[in-house]
């Protein structure tokens, strides 16, 4: 007797409507937990369900290079004004605290790659701190394996939000208190258009163009120029992020198979545990900066935490504790830009060192 997935024989429609199912439901009950990146994350976990079943589908590129530019103009859209104000006010902070955050990163990365747990450079790219979207979409170019470094990214994320979480609740916080998202916002019909067609000039010129992972990269620069000029809004509905990150946790997601899961399986334990080295290590600089430049402890412990922006503006925002949210954000903007613009160089840099070594 057969034990083959039944929907692997369905039609590709079917197919589809079953995957979308599966996502909601995983969406829903990491919304419910509070967990971080669900709109991403449920989709992705949703297609590698389906991938390793061999129900997969096939989400068509036009739709996977557009909906990476415009994560790629969200990102740009939601960096403060003020934010290179802030960082010069106090910039040997800023300097040190971005350096020693990355650096730590990529001796973890550099000796992960060493051991040979990940083929090429998926080991460095996955331990980049920060950006966690932009590296997996930007590691393939590199010759990193995406499947692989977004299960390390998004583990070391989720890691990042539980010790936050714990740390925010032992201080009194409470940082599962979120505000409700308005899915369909009154919407400014011209600004919307223009950053669509933007988003989409963005895309056809990203992914021709020569640059690495241009189909997020491009849009991003894109999105910076016209962010800090002012030329044209930026409207982007959570609606569309939401399908954004939908069909780019599809596209990864169907991307797995039976091999690299269980190879994810295997290097688990050793994973986590980089992980949770980097993350004491960037609480052992937090507690420096607290001693040496008087920052606030918990500011500074948030402000170096290796995991996603989001999550620790989340907690940083809390009204309960009297915490410096600029600081804490400019922190990890800095981060986000300073990875975002020197990993390319950096992985290919320590992958020939450990090539070599």
């Amino acid at each position: 007797m057969s034990t083959r997935f039944p929907p692997a024989r369905w039609p590709a429609s079917a197919r589809w409507v079953l995957l979308v199912g599966i996502a909601l439901v995983l969406v829903l009950l990491m919304e419910m937990f509070h967990l971080p990146a669900a709109l991403l994350l449920g989709p992705m976990f949703a297609a590698i369900f389906m991938a390793v079943n061999e129900a997969s589908v096939r989400v068509p590129r036009p739709a996977f290079i557009l909906s990476q530019s415009v994560v790629g103009l969200m990102m740009a859209s939601v960096l403060p004004l003020d934010l290179f104000d802030e960082i010069a006010r106090d910039w040997p902070i800023f300097v040190s605290g971005v350096l020693f955050t990355v650096l730590a990163a990529a001796v973890l990365g550099y000796f992960m790659t060493r051991a040979q747990l990940f083929p090429g450079t998926t080991a460095i790219w996955g331990s980049s701190p920060g950006a966690a979207a932009a590296m997996v979409l930007v590691s393939e170019s590199y010759g990193a394996d995406m499947r692989l470094v977004a299960f390390m990214q998004y583990l070391r994320v989720a890691c990042c939000a539980l010790v936050s979480t714990i740390l925010a609740r032992s201080l009194g916080l409470d940082p599962t208190a979120v505000q409700q998202v308005d899915w369909f916002p009154p919407l400014d019909i011209a600004g919307a258009a223009m950053t669509l067609g933007l988003a989409v000039l963005a895309a056809f010129a990203g992914s021709r163009s020569r640059i690495p992972g241009g189909a997020l990269l491009v849009p991003l620069m894109l999105g910076l120029v016209v962010k800090f000029t002012g030329v044209m809004p930026l409207v982007l509905p959570p609606w569309l992020l939401a399908l954004s990150y939908a069909v780019i946790g599809f596209g990864v997601g169907l991307r797995f198979t039976h091999e690299v899961v269980r190879h994810a399986a295997r290097t688990f334990p050793r994973v986590l545990g980089s992980i949770m080295i980097l993350i004491g290590v960037c609480a052992g600089f937090g507690y420096l900066l607290h001693l040496v430049a008087g920052v606030d402890l918990l500011t500074a412990l948030l402000a170096t935490s290796p995991g996603g922006a989001d999550t620790v503006a989340i907690i940083a925002s809390s009204p309960s504790m009297n915490i410096d949210l600029p600081f804490v954000m400019a922190m990890q903007v800095a981060r986000f830009i300073f990875v975002v613009l020197t990993a390319p160089a950096l992985a290919r840099y320590l992958s020939t060192g450990a090539r070599a070594g």
